[in-house]
């Protein structure tokens, strides 16, 4: 079983193997071009009826991403990537399995636990005594919910507060927990020289990866 240290130590090499699902269309554009990228109508099709709910979530996020690692300009969305075999989504019919090894420079580590706040639109608490001290607070605000803030009942009306919850989001690139589970990599591509294998839904074993 993969542990916390052995995904620092993963993490940490200057070349770092990532694995991501894709949908095997992205073959063509790996042979054709090179290389793949992800546009925002990849991402809208992906959330398919929730994108309009989730799209704001997603261009904040491309956006601070792009502060950490340079984004190339016909880029519109980071590639989202596991760290570890674990983590990785087995290839489904229309999909394919990447095994890339990418310069660790190239790579915007995050929490994904904690990203679920920013799809939610939610204030993301430091740890519990934060959390209860802003349960209070907009509690005395009148306000029953977070969940009621930037998409509820008060969605306008408290503009401070927005921010104060767009700011808390910057902790998803804070790790806690340096598990297969909570760690994901945000990559701006794939390039045909990164890809060590390319997994499909009928192989029946995985050389690359086990």
């Amino acid at each position: 079983m993969i542990t916390e240290k052995d995904i620092i130590e993963l993490t940490s090499k200057p070349v770092v193997r990532l694995y991501t699902r894709q949908n095997d269309k992205t073959l063509n554009q790996l042979e054709h071009d090179g290389r793949i990228i992800n546009q925002r109508i990849y991402v809208e099709l992906h959330l398919g009826d929730v994108a309009p709910l989730f799209l704001e979530s997603y261009d904040w996020l491309t956006e601070r991403v792009a502060k950490i690692v340079p984004k190339p300009d016909d880029v519109h969305a980071p590639i989202w990537c596991s760290v570890c075999k674990e983590n990785c989504l087995r290839p489904i019919p229309g999909t394919v399995a990447y095994v890339i090894d990418v310069p660790r420079e190239k790579i915007c580590f995050f929490d994904d636990g904690k990203w679920d706040y920013v799809l939610n639109r939610i204030y993301l608490p430091k740890d519990p005594e934060d959390e209860e001290a802003y349960r209070r607070h907009i509690h005395e605000l009148g306000i029953a919910s977070s969940f009621q803030i930037m998409q509820g009942k008060h969605a306008g009306q408290f503009p401070e507060e927005e921010q104060r919850i767009r700011d808390s989001w910057e902790r998803i690139f804070q790790i806690d927990t340096w598990s297969p589970w909570h760690v994901c990599g945000n990559i701006w591509e794939i390039t045909k020289d990164q890809v060590v294998d390319i997994l499909y839904p009928d192989d029946t074993y995985y050389p690359a990866v086990d």
